[in-house]
């Protein structure tokens, strides 16, 4: 037993394109045969650059917060590979204001790993912090970019920031989801205060089949029927 099984058990497995994958409770993804975790929309410094650009205050620790997070997930899987699936950071001008504490949390864990980060919208360009940057990659049966092609297969990506809202006895409840179906996954945003889009949306309905699933994050990673 591996120590994902004995630390995260509430995950969720499945295949796509024949490679064996794990949804876990945090949002991000698990490829156990690469040894490879892939998170999505980390949106490092958000706050800063919400206060440049006139918005009203947020707390300054979504950083922080985020880079624990994807902390607690290496070492909960012991990943040798990461992509970090677009929109790493909230713009390039917030990536060069990362704080030194953040930035030397972040080189550590870059640390001993390949490091890929892929290009999105918000951060078209590298940024100084080493590791390999692509517009997308391509790695046995997977592609993994940051916005969904409607023509691909085995394609893994991320941008929308899905999110999904189930009705229970007492309540509704909304969380980030991952959603899937037999020719794709899109990833909810990993960082913290990035909003999300509802899996309603007429953006995502056009993208995935009928059958899929919104695999919801939280305590579990919940599997239900995509709600349209």
């Amino acid at each position: 037993m591996n120590a994902l099984q004995t630390t995260q058990p509430r995950t969720h497995d499945f295949t796509l394109a024949g490679a064996r994958l794990t949804a876990l409770p945090s949002g991000a993804l698990w490829w156990a045969a690469e040894s490879l975790l892939c998170v999505s929309d980390l949106h490092l410094c958000k706050a800063e650059r919400h206060a440049r650009r006139g918005g009203a205050p947020l707390p300054p620790y979504e950083t922080r917060d985020t880079l624990q997070r994807l902390s607690d997930a290496l070492q909960a899987t012991g990943a040798r590979t990461v992509i970090c699936l677009g929109d790493s950071f909230d713009d390039l001008a917030a990536a060069r204001a990362l704080p030194e504490a953040e930035r030397l949390e972040l080189t550590g864990l870059m640390a001993g790993r390949d490091w890929i980060w892929i290009e999105g919208n918000h951060d078209p360009g590298p940024v100084d912090l080493g590791g390999t940057h692509l517009a997308q990659l391509t790695m046995g049966p997977l592609t993994f970019r940051h916005i969904a092609d409607p023509s691909a297969r085995g394609e893994i990506s991320g941008h929308y920031h899905p999110k999904a809202q189930v009705k229970t006895r007492l309540r509704r409840i909304s969380r980030p989801a991952f959603l899937l179906d037999r020719d794709r996954l899109i990833l909810p945003a990993f960082g913290t205060f990035t909003g999300g889009l509802r899996s309603t949306a007429p953006e995502l309905s056009r993208l995935m089949r009928p059958e899929a699933l919104a695999i919801l994050t939280g305590q579990s990673a919940q599997p239900v029927p995509m709600p349209r």
